[in-house]
């Protein structure tokens, strides 16, 4: 099982609109996204997991891609990364 990060989501991005999205490179077992505790509306990023192959396809296709008016960020999670950042 593999966690990706996905960056650049427009606000208007649902849980639905993002797992359509990467279900066509195999099974999302889940989706999380981050949201304005106020609005309701998605804060730019969020996280998918799926299996490594499915998961290395997704990242590869999508990449770059165009959703909404934003080009993705689609990144493999590392919480190791992510735990020296936030200790600066």
């Amino acid at each position: 099982m593999k966690k990706m990060f996905v960056g650049n989501l427009p606000p208007d991005a649902s849980e639905d609109s993002v797992s359509n999205m990467f279900s066509e490179f195999g099974t999302v077992r889940s989706i999380q996204l981050t949201r304005d505790v106020f609005t309701g509306k998605c804060r730019g990023f969020g996280f998918v997991e799926m299996e490594g192959h499915e998961a290395r396809a997704a990242m590869a296709a999508l990449d770059g891609k165009t959703f909404g008016s934003k080009s993705l960020r689609v990144r493999f999670d590392d919480p190791v990364k992510s735990k020296r950042r936030r200790r600066r």
